[in-house]
């Protein structure tokens, strides 16, 4: 089997996945890293997906009303459009990260990097927890208290083009997924900063005594 960048790929097995392994107690903090990195990429996804329905359903909103009105209404929610449009960003750049973080520590536990490696994947790992703390507090507030609205025709015949055109809600946070993609998100802030403070002190413990844990140590090395 192949080895890249001292890799080998053999170790690429189905098995690896069981629980039993996944979880075991042999390396240093690996079933909380397995656990918070998948929960980091699991809330972002999750959000990244229903607000990317929350999205595809108000740019139907932009040409649907434009449609009714033959052109001359055009609807405003481009704050809503631009923050999901941010948060499939965010979710995806998560997803490498720590899917990356997850699938090396799985399959490649007692891998041996350079300094610069790990000082990019302490960079990467704090640079996209930022962006999704970025990305909760900006979709927060447009969600809590901004809402779309329509210029170009009176203001009694554009409450009647967002009562003809139906969902969604020209309130943001009356918009069930609005809300639920905004929740999510902050599920997944505290699961990427989780993940990263968790890198960092694994990083810090392999540099000194290497990826084997306290106590599997104690039990290979039985005092007598």
């Amino acid at each position: 089997m192949a080895v890249i960048w001292g890799l080998d790929l053999k170790e690429m097995r189905w098995g690896k996945f069981k629980g039993s392994y996944m979880f075991n107690r042999a390396y240093h903090l690996r079933t909380t890293k397995m656990i918070v990195y998948q929960a980091a990429m699991i809330f972002c996804v999750i959000s990244e997906s229903v607000g990317t329905a929350m999205l595809s359903d108000y740019v139907d909103q932009q040409d649907g009303i434009s449609t009714r009105s033959q052109g001359k209404a055009q609807v405003q929610n481009d704050d809503i459009v631009g923050i999901a449009s941010f948060n499939i960003l965010v979710g995806i750049a998560v997803a490498v990260i720590f899917g990356s973080a997850f699938f090396f520590d799985l399959f490649w536990p007692e891998r041996q990097e350079t300094k610069t490696v790990r000082l990019w994947w302490k960079i990467a790992a704090v640079t996209v927890s930022i962006m999704t703390l970025a990305d909760a507090l900006a979709l927060t507030v447009i969600v809590a208290t901004h809402s779309a609205y329509i210029v170009g025709v009176p203001h009694e015949y554009a409450q009647i083009l967002f009562e003809n055109n139906g969902k969604p809600n020209a309130i943001y946070r009356k918009n069930a997924m609005s809300v639920t993609s905004s929740v999510l998100l902050w599920l997944g802030v505290v699961a990427t900063f989780s993940s990263t403070y968790i890198m960092w002190k694994s990083h810090q413990h392999d540099d000194e005594f290497g990826p084997w844990s306290a106590k599997y140590k104690e039990n290979e090395n039985p005092q007598s």
